[in-house]
């Protein structure tokens, strides 16, 4: 799979440290940044993991921030984002089998690298259920677009 990740500053270093596991588990990376651990305002880069992931650019995304709350939202202004925000893994497993979520959100000032590259690994592993889910799915896509023609 080729995989987007972005950052703001407070999860760069979780990050770069992500780069390398989604390389070990040999799929694509690619990387929209931040590139340092400098400031920066992260709604755009979540907005590009998102739209890269919308766009079939990339098969799933993962953005990462302090506590990934904002970085879930920002991810899930683009239509057709379904970011959750996984940190554990249960929550993980769920957003992959019931919700079909397509891009990852972590807190890095919540989660330890350890455990990040476990919620990671079986992120991207789970397989999405289906059946009843897939209807589920469906309601969600049909809220994002009656507010597009509200």
């Amino acid at each position: 799979m080729r995989i987007a990740i972005g950052a703001d500053h407070a999860g760069y270093e979780l990050k770069v440290h992500l780069v390398d596991v989604i390389a070990s588990l040999g799929h694509e990376v690619i990387d929209l940044g931040t590139d340092s651990p400098e400031r920066v305002d992260y709604p755009p880069i979540m907005a590009a993991v998102g739209r890269a992931v919308v766009a079939g650019e990339a098969d799933r995304g993962v953005v990462l921030g302090g506590s990934g709350q904002g970085e879930q939202m920002s991810a899930n202004k683009v239509h057709g984002v379904r970011a959750a925000l996984c940190n554990d893994l249960y929550t993980a497993r769920m957003s992959r089998s019931h919700n079909d979520a397509n891009v990852l959100a972590m807190g890095a000032r919540i989660v330890a690298p350890a455990l990040a590259d476990e919620i990671l690994a079986l992120w991207l592993a789970e397989p999405f259920e289906g059946g009843r889910h897939q209807t589920r799915v469906d309601g969600i896509h049909a809220i994002e677009v009656e507010e597009c023609q509200g």
